[in-house]
């Protein structure tokens, strides 16, 4: 049985504005029901408003400095221990913590509502850029969440 293509991040080609596959990667994250077109124009479309709102810092800088931001250092994982489930903080592989910062950050601008969508992915995005917003709270519940259950941390193996 052959392979199936899935845009991985070896197959993956730059995006045709920034040449960035982090780009590319997070513009196919944002894509509903295949619409990587539609996708596409809200992501360069809230880039120009990042681009007019902050004058000082490149829009792409804003872009990858928000994912860093919102990046997990750790997370808990439920680990059954005989009759018990508990709840081990463990460490973030590099590769979850990018889909996980895309995730919140794609969340966050979804979940605003009341504007159109490249707004609210704008105004996310330098939120996150500023280490503010409901992607970094996200992310400080997770880290949080970690922090209280430390006392299971000899369960991750």
């Amino acid at each position: 049985m052959a392979k199936k293509f899935t845009a991985s991040y070896e197959t993956l080609k730059p995006d045709p504005i920034y040449q960035s596959k982090t780009v590319s990667k997070f513009i196919n994250c944002l894509m509903s029901e295949g619409k990587k077109s539609k996708s596409s124009k809200v992501f360069y479309e809230a880039m120009k408003i990042v681009q007019s709102k902050m004058t000082d810092v490149p829009p792409l800088e804003v872009f990858e400095t928000a994912v860093e931001n919102v990046k997990p250092l750790l997370e808990v994982r439920s680990k059954r221990v005989g009759g018990a489930s508990y709840q081990v903080p463990m460490q973030v592989r590099p590769h979850r913590q990018q889909s996980l910062a895309f995730r919140w950050i794609i969340a966050a601008a979804r979940g605003k509502g009341g504007k159109p969508m490249p707004v609210r992915l704008a105004s996310e995005l330098m939120d996150a850029y500023r280490k503010e917003g409901t992607a970094i709270t996200t992310r400080e519940n997770v880290h949080r969440m970690a922090e209280a259950n430390k006392a299971f941390a000899h369960f991750a193996w």
